[in-house]
């Protein structure tokens, strides 16, 4: 059946969000920015003694960041695009991370000179660049973390090393004249089991001694990036548990004389926020006897939809349209034939659904329009609008 809309959104804020996609023209994603605001000051709740470094890449519209900006906080940025988009907002260089552990030389040179002082890193050739082209800037080294597979978007091992490598970078940071601040891991996006903080933050408290210990630097820093969901098909726990969770294994491991402790979140922040809005361009069969339907849409993978790849994300799709449901494939407008959405998860969906009706996807908000392809097919990127 068609997901129930409060399950997802406060129906004032859907009707807003539908009352101005009525009177635009598919495909687009409509963003209320008022969810954002309820999420941020949530997440904020939830982990009072945490920094928030909002993931620019999930949504970096200006209109997010700037209201992002306004409520205080910082910016995890991936590329020298996006740090002169934030920076361009006003915001300055302390409250930003370059966090992304694969970088060019000039470009930490580039973040250098812009102000930024904290680098993430996970290889020997990245801290030497580092040491090179950002000298006295604070380090971090992020952590190869298990459990991903519990994620409904798993990292894979080309980001993080190994505790033994991780230990010998931060020695080698002090000894390079860096600052070896401390430690970062990602437990996987849309993480649904808990568990999975518990045991990244043994390994890193296993990092804090032995380095405490052995070679008497002391970090004073964990950042456990993001991971915390968004509401898709299948619903988690909400946020407060997994706050509550976190903070325990925290205390666990550390007392109460906690490191300074960085959230990245990026999907759990905008994801909900968003409808995604697109038309049903063909409907057909591939046989006289065929049990489901091909709903061809014009919205697919190649603009927006990138993390239904291997069915991996599940997004509510809504129609206001009644009657029996069937299962039915949902695919995408190009002539790729890797453009399709589901086929083996089968939304049921109304018989009466006619070429030219809407579907409606929901908390959309989060890597669609910077996924969007520029010009695949000749289909322009995802328009968005945030109201």
């Amino acid at each position: 059946m068609t997901p129930i809309i409060t399950d997802y959104y406060d129906l004032e804020s859907f009707q807003r969000m539908k009352a101005f996609a009525d009177t635009r023209e598919t495909p687009f994603l409509v963003v209320d920015r008022s969810i954002i605001a309820r999420q941020y000051d949530e997440l904020l709740g939830a982990f009072p003694y945490a920094k928030v470094f909002y993931a620019v890449k999930a949504n970096p519209a200006q209109e997010v960041l700037e209201l992002l900006r306004d409520r205080g906080s910082s910016f995890d940025i991936a590329s020298i695009y996006e740090l002169d988009r934030v920076l361009g907002l006003g915001v300055e260089p302390h409250r930003v991370s370059y966090g992304n552990t694969i970088k060019k030389s000039r470009d930490i040179r580039y973040f250098y000179e812009r102000g930024v002082r904290m680098f993430a890193t996970d290889s020997e050739a990245d801290l030497r660049n580092i040491a090179k082209a950002a000298p006295g800037s604070k380090v971090y080294v992020r952590l190869l973390t298990e459990g991903t597979q519990t994620a409904d978007w798993p990292l894979s091992r080309k980001f993080g090393c190994q505790t033994d490598m991780a230990l010998d970078l931060l020695v080698l940071a002090r000894d390079l004249g860096l600052v070896p601040w401390g430690l970062s891991f990602h437990v996987g996006s849309q993480q649904r089991d808990i568990g999975a903080w518990d045991a990244a933050i043994a390994k890193v408290k296993v990092i804090f001694e032995r380095l405490a210990e052995e070679d008497n630097i002391r970090l004073k820093m964990i950042n456990m990036g993001g991971g915390f969901p968004a509401n898709y098909v299948t619903r988690t726990h909400d946020l407060a548990t997994y706050a509550e969770e976190i903070t325990r294994f925290l205390v666990e491991d550390f007392g109460d004389d906690l490191p300074e402790i960085i959230l990245e979140p990026g999907r759990s922040l905008v994801g909900n926020a968003g409808m995604l809005v697109s038309e049903v361009v063909l409907i057909s069969r591939k046989s006289r006897t065929s049990l489901h339907r091909w709903i061809y849409l014009d919205v697919g993978k190649f603009s927006g939809l990138i993390e239904t790849m291997d069915e991996s994300i599940k997004y509510p799709v809504y129609s206001d349209k009644q009657g029996e449901l069937e299962e039915a494939i949902l695919a995408g407008p190009t002539c790729d034939s890797a453009d399709i959405l589901y086929e083996n998860y089968r939304y049921p969906l109304p018989l009466t659904l006619a070429i030219g009706d809407r579907l409606y996807w929901f908390s959309t908000g989060a890597y669609t329009t910077s996924y969007s392809a520029i010009e695949f097919n000749g289909f322009p990127p995802l328009k968005s609008y945030y109201i």
